[in-house]
């Protein structure tokens, strides 16, 4: 059974604008109101559990689906995915995913972005394991790139790494990720909010985080990433949307000084 839990889920419209202008300051990305991000947790294999919890990594794990501020705070998480969930089961089967298709975030109107002339969503940003959506942005495939798709693809790293980090202070602060967690199932799952909670306490205010945040870029972690969330296929509309954010960001209005380079380190 999943803990699905909102740990500072916005309530309004307000909300989530204060989240994208935090996004747009400290990432450099504008209607961004989120970091979408998985991590497996190690457990040790519950008796007459098969391989439900065997993931593709060959050990035994629960996933812990998490979406963050651009501070590195637990908006929302979902605990309790059975490791060997895979092709878009975990993302899809949450309540996040509901939620977002069913209308019921409350989410700000699509409206233009200082610098253009054309309306465009506010949108999650995660990596290559989840399936593009008009709501969800995710680089473009590495093959081929243009220097456009390239400098895209490097933006929106800005922006998801505030979930990489999260996950590495994480497991950095609590030593219990290092290892197989050997509690039940259930067990794991509340000692994994706990943690989130007690994360997000310790950010609670600048001088909490001052005293008890670890280095702000460490991405290092002792878990392990989920695998691809589905296919390559994705609407035209999703499409439509991550071209309209790569050409904002290509253009003088969205560029960012040293962008070119930078973009050839990823």
């Amino acid at each position: 059974m999943h803990i699905l839990h909102v740990l500072q889920m916005p309530m309004c419209e307000d909300d989530w604008l204060k989240i994208s202008n935090d996004f747009t300051a400290r990432c450099n990305f504008p209607h961004c109101i989120g970091a979408l991000d998985g991590k497996h947790i190690s457990i040790l294999p519950p008796p007459n559990s098969g391989s439900l919890y065997y993931n593709y990594k060959r050990f035994f794990s629960l996933v812990l689906l998490a979406l963050v501020d651009s501070y590195c705070r637990f908006i929302y998480v979902d605990i309790g995915a059975y490791g060997r969930t895979s092709d878009g089961g975990v993302y899809n089967n949450s309540s996040l995913a509901a939620a977002v298709e069913n209308g019921e975030l409350h989410l700000p109107p699509s409206s233009t972005i200082p610098g253009t002339d054309r309306d465009m969503p506010y949108v999650m940003v995660g990596d290559d394991a989840f399936a593009l959506k008009p709501y969800l942005l995710k680089p473009y495939a590495l093959r081929n790139l243009t220097e456009q798709q390239r400098i895209f693809n490097y933006r929106l790293s800005r922006a998801r790494r505030t979930a990489e980090n999260a996950f590495g202070q994480l497991s950095q602060r609590f030593r219990v990720f290092g290892r197989p967690i050997p509690l039940m199932p259930e067990k794991v799952e509340t000692v994994v909010m706990a943690a989130c909670c007690l994360h997000n306490f310790l950010l609670r205010d600048a001088a909490s985080q001052a005293v008890y945040m670890p280095n702000e870029k460490t991405t290092a972690t002792t878990m392990k990433s989920m695998p691809r969330q589905g296919s390559n296929r994705s609407s035209q509309v999703a499409q439509d949307v991550r071209n309209l954010f790569c050409q904002y960001f290509n253009s003088p209005a969205g560029e960012l000084r040293g962008q070119k380079q930078r973009s050839l380190e990823l």
